[in-house]
């Protein structure tokens, strides 16, 4: 009989490390958005995780790359991918940034990322417990 408590595929506790580095760059994305609310033409970007998880995510067709340093519309990581918001527009300069739309955003992000964390040292206490005998 094989145990394995973190490391196979599949397992809660790399989906919960997933979710953590989805709103890291989530996060990352969030600051580069709203550091270039004053940028014309600049489209924001957005991070889909949960989606992708969900399956729900429409295939499109991709560019074929031949070098790691060549740009795509759509950036992916596993189930992470960052995409460019072209669909709008919210000002006459061509930029779609938000303001207080990133600002929620990004408040919403803080609190998954905190709840993840939680999460993820609460299965690592609780396997340090095991091992541990229960002392």
């Amino acid at each position: 009989m094989d145990i394995s408590l973190l490391g196979n595929e599949g397992s809660s506790y790399n989906l919960i490390k997933e979710g953590i580095q989805a709103s890291n760059i989530r996060g990352k994305v969030i600051a580069n958005n709203m550091a270039n609310i004053n940028t014309a033409n600049y489209k924001r970007f957005n991070v889909v995780f949960e989606e992708n998880l969900k399956g729900n995510k429409d295939m499109s067709v991709q560019m074929k790359t031949t070098d790691e340093k060549h740009m795509t519309n759509s950036n992916s990581q596993g189930n992470i991918t960052v995409e460019k918001d072209e669909n709008t527009s919210m000002r006459e300069d061509g930029n779609n940034v938000d303001l207080d739309v990133e600002k929620v955003n990004q408040a919403a992000n803080t609190l998954k990322y905190n709840a993840l964390v939680q999460q993820a040292n609460s299965k690592l206490s609780n396997i340090k417990y095991v091992i541990s005998g229960g002392n």
